[in-house]
């Protein structure tokens, strides 16, 4: 997926930029594996040591390769590892209306994307934007790993991320004019990005193909919507993490469901030529409007 992903930046970066996600960390809501940073050998061991080694020479290889990479930050010491390689981070849908996570926000150097809650609930997503986007003074680790009093100067670049709840998606054009509504009233930029995974889709991962397709749409109408997260892996569908590793399929993901690679070049492919025709309409037109004015 690293060369792919690479080489088929220069096909689209006229359009899009794009930011692979590195998710090291697995909020989860009952059990279950707790991802790469926790259980590095999916053994049960929690050899947290090692996956922290492990994780920062990941994000500093992609780093090496142009790379930019997003992650959730859910252990708000573990931010401390790895805030200086993340390109934007996300404060998750189960730890949005966490104070601890506000806080952490605030610090962090990236921009910082805020999930509305596993009900759909968008207002605590915009409350904690406004909390992240002040100063605070908390409990943390300074950069000689020392736990001590931080004094955060507030990130002035929080925004919302529509993914749905409890079995219902949140980002038809209905509904992404309420939450820009809500965010005008809060007196927040209007900056959105959509989930297409989760309960946007169903939790079925071919219908992100559909959910970005339709929302970029009204995306080209709207500048509120600046983004979209994709969950994409080499190959499609997930796998039983319960496997023992030696079992396992390479390149499938074990927690959520997620569309291969060759889908996903070719949904970002397809979206760049209809942007590309949008962008010959509208200077048509521009020169039209033009030449009758002359």
């Amino acid at each position: 997926m690293l060369p792919n992903c690479r080489l088929c930046r220069p096909l689209f970066h006229h359009f899009f930029f794009p930011v692979m996600r590195v998710y090291f960390e697995k909020p989860r809501t009952k059990t279950g594996w707790k991802g790469f940073l926790s259980d590095p050998s999916l053994d049960g061991k929690y050899d947290i040591a090692t996956g922290l080694q492990l994780t920062r020479k990941l994000l500093i290889s992609l780093a090496s390769m142009g790379i930019a990479t997003a992650a959730e930050f859910l252990d708000p010491f573990s931010a401390s590892y790895f805030g200086d390689l993340i390109s934007w981070g996300c404060i998750g849908a189960r730890t949005v209306e966490s104070q601890l996570h506000r806080q952490l926000a605030s610090n962090l150097p990236m921009p910082v994307g805020f999930k509305n809650s596993t009900s759909g609930n968008i207002e605590v997503a915009i409350n904690s934007i406004l909390s992240a986007s002040i100063p605070h003074t908390f409990l943390g680790i300074n950069d000689q790993g020392i736990l001590s009093k931080i004094s955060s100067k507030g990130n002035p670049h929080g925004h919302l991320v529509l993914r749905g709840g409890n079995g219902r998606s949140n980002c038809s054009p209905k509904n992404i004019e309420y939450a820009i509504s809500c965010m005008h009233k809060a007196a927040l930029d209007e900056k959105i990005i959509v989930d297409c995974s989760h309960d946007n889709s169903g939790r079925l991962h071919e219908n992100q193909i559909k959910i970005f397709e339709t929302t970029l749409k009204f995306a080209t109408k709207n500048p509120a919507v600046r983004g979209f997260l994709l969950e994409s892996h080499i190959f499609s569908g997930k796998q039983k993490h319960e496997l023992p590793p030696t079992a396992l399929k390479y390149g499938t993901s074990i927690t959520d469901p997620c569309l291969d690679w060759k889908s996903t070049e070719t949904l970002l492919l397809k979206s760049c030529d209809y942007l590309k025709k949008k962008q010959c309409i509208h200077k048509a037109i521009q020169m039209q409007t033009y030449e009758a004015i002359s």
